[in-house]
């Protein structure tokens, strides 16, 4: 996989990532992907940092990169999005959840 797939695929992540967090935290509309305006900020803000990180081509996860490209408080804020969205992912996008494992395995073993 190249670097600039790669990248689309973490975004794309995110979208869903928050959406699934604002439809349950700030009652968005099921139909759309349209999030409230603080959630669309942190998408906004998360994007830009996925678009600008200089270690996307060796990186697996921003989690567990050497790097931390976000802010204190947006980091503060993903962090409690993902504890909650993460473990739902596997029965709204069942692909990426499996690709996400996947990825954490390989990475794993590859130590």
């Amino acid at each position: 996989m190249d670097t600039e797939e790669k990248r689309r695929e973490e975004m794309d992540t995110m979208r869903e990532i928050l959406t699934l967090y604002c439809k349950a935290h700030h009652h968005t509309p099921a139909a759309g992907k349209d999030l409230c305006a603080d959630c669309d900020a942190l998408l906004g803000y998360a994007l830009h940092r996925i678009g600008k990180c200089p270690r996307m081509a060796v990186k697996t996860f921003c989690a567990v990169c050497p790097v931390h490209c976000y802010a204190k408080e947006p980091r503060a804020k993903i962090k409690e999005v993902m504890r909650y969205a993460g473990p739902r992912m596997i029965l709204h996008h069942p692909f990426m959840t499996l690709r996400h494992m996947f990825i954490q395995w390989r990475s794993r073993a590859r130590r």
